[in-house]
């Protein structure tokens, strides 16, 4: 780091006054005979002249004052020229203020000076260059080498010599590593609350929708020494998640805020490599879920595709409604983070417009009904109040069984005015547990055809007017919400009705035959 002291010293010149300033960093040479040159300095530079326009003492020390309230590294005057030596009021004036000024002797050239300082500068800047360089090389290969984010953060950590966090959008910690000196928590949840009003996020308090870019946190144990950058993977709208990062000991450096701006494209990567996985992994999870819902593969087939979930011989079903029908992907990934953290080996996934998860149930595991009943309290906060229930525990064999046991819990309880439980179970099912009980598949297909065939066998729109049958049927008789189900005009609804009351000989405004169309129903999905 070039300094005042060290360019005099390599000059050849000395120091008059200001010894305790000399090692102010310099950050540019500037030279100008200006009586007020602070309106075209930003501070850090180095200032030289010959003080053509400093003829009075008071000009000399009004000089000194503008240029350390400034804040410049020093002051090269240069004699020989308006003055034989250095002016009594600029070494009075500067030796107050603690000011670096240097006499430089009219046989030495500005240019010498001017020279050696950039030459010396645009080393160090190459320096910093090719230091950030081989950082920002050693992050892509461990993104390419799948370290993960936790590798790519100590990594920064050391390099930056502090404590290094990634927040997400929502100010969660997603990862963190320190160099010796670990972020205060109060510091950490002060920067959460600055991120999440900087993201729009509900709950933020204070004003929302503020700027989104890199701000320096004024926290007072780490304001100085800090900086949060903001990472986008969409590369638009609101930031995915932040980068913080706080130096051990003193202010962050050029090489520091170097390194920083590369990491944000490494972190980001990072993050969308994850998200890519998890996206893979959640649709390898609805295929597996799938397949296993078919009821075609043996338990062995099962045991051997819920393996690599963590979910053993042994499984309980959990499914959860939200009120605006299919559930969003972050709904997914936030139950599969929370069964992870509370350590449940699960498979999770989206079917028929519910959430699942197919959670591990071996002896010694949580109850089903409670572990569900923490999962929804978590997920309360983000999607609101959801809908739960759980199968009982069974042999992953029965794992079709167990979703279907679920799935008709939880619509048992729908029709339960004002006294359905939190979670509901096996001993909400009323009716359902006619239709599950009967082990004898052929029965239940012999009752479906005879309610549902003629719909089936009336022509190519049979499945469109059964799916419309049960879209009404669900709807409780609604006719407006059954046809936004349906994304059809009411009227159309009113004529597959209508077409289904005449090929089945039934009324759907009798309670009987709603009945059996709806036992129909649901013993259609246990067989099919």
């Amino acid at each position: 780091m070039l300094t005042v002291r060290g360019l005099v010293t390599e000059m050849g010149l000395e120091l008059a006054v200001g010894e305790d300033g000399a090692d102010a960093p310099i950050r540019w040479i500037h030279i100008s005979e200006l009586p007020d040159p602070t309106p075209w300095l930003s501070g850090g530079e180095l200032l030289l002249t010959t003080g053509i326009q400093l003829a009075t003492e008071e000009r000399q020390r009004e000089f000194i004052r503008l240029l350390a309230g400034r804040h410049l590294a020093g002051l090269g005057f240069g004699t020989g020229f308006d003055h034989a030596e250095l002016p009594a009021g600029i070494v009075d004036e500067a030796r107050a203020f603690g000011f670096a000024v240097f006499e430089v002797p009219y046989e030495m050239p500005f240019i010498a000076i001017t020279e050696k300082a950039f030459t010396r500068l645009v080393n160090e800047q190459y320096e910093v260059l090719q230091r950030g360089i081989a950082i920002h090389k050693r992050l892509e290969r461990l993104v390419l080498e799948e370290g993960g984010l936790d590798e790519v953060v100590r990594a920064l950590a050391a390099a930056t010599g502090g404590a290094i966090c990634v927040l997400s959008g929502r100010g969660e910690t997603i990862a963190s590593k320190a160099f010796r000196r670990e972020l205060p928590p109060a510091a950490i949840e002060h920067v959460s609350e600055e991120v999440r009003r900087r993201s729009g996020v509900a709950g933020a308090t204070g004003r929302r929708g503020a700027a989104s870019g890199e701000f320096a946190p004024d926290h007072p144990e780490i304001a100085g020494r800090s900086l949060v950058l903001p990472v986008s993977i969409r590369g638009r709208g609101a930031p995915q998640a932040w980068l913080v990062a706080a130096r051990d000991a003193g202010g962050l450096g050029d090489f520091e805020r170097l390194i920083l701006q590369q990491a944000v494209t490494v972190v980001a990567l990072e993050l969308m490599r994850q998200r890519v996985m998890r996206d893979t992994e959640r649709r390898l999870a609805g295929d597996v879920l799938a397949e296993a819902l078919t009821g075609r593969l043996s338990a062995e087939d099962l045991a051997t595709r819920l393996r690599p979930f963590g979910v053993g011989a042994g499984a309980a079903v959990l499914v959860f409604a939200t009120p605006d029908g299919a559930p969003p992907a972050a709904a997914e990934s936030d139950l599969d983070r929370f069964l992870a953290d509370a350590g449940v080996g699960a498979l999770v996934a989206v079917r028929d417009r519910l959430l699942c998860a197919v959670v591990d149930s071996q002896e010694d595991s949580a109850d089903p009904v409670a572990l569900a009943a923490r999962a929804r309290g978590s997920l309360a906060a983000e999607h609101g109040d959801l809908r739960a229930a759980v199968s009982r525990p069974a042999p992953v064999g029965s794992l079709r069984r167990s979703f279907h046991e679920a799935r008709c819990a939880l619509e048992a309880a729908a029709v339960v005015n004002g006294s359905s439980p939190p979670v509901a179970s096996y001993r909400d099912l009323g009716a359902f547990q006619l239709l599950l009980s009967l082990q004898d598949d052929d029965a239940l297909r012999l009752y479906c055809d005879s309610v549902l065939g003629p719909l089936e066998d009336a022509s190519e729109y049979g499945d469109e007017l059964i799916r419309s049958l049960e879209a009404f049927i669900e709807s409780n008789g609604q006719w407006e919400r059954a046809a936004r189900e349906l994304y059809c005009h009411r009227h159309t609804l009113r004529y597959r009705i209508r077409r289904v009351e005449q090929l089945t000989g039934r009324d759907l405004s009798s309670a009987r035959d709603r009945i059996e169309f709806w036992l129909a129903l649901r013993a259609r999905e246990l067989v099919t």
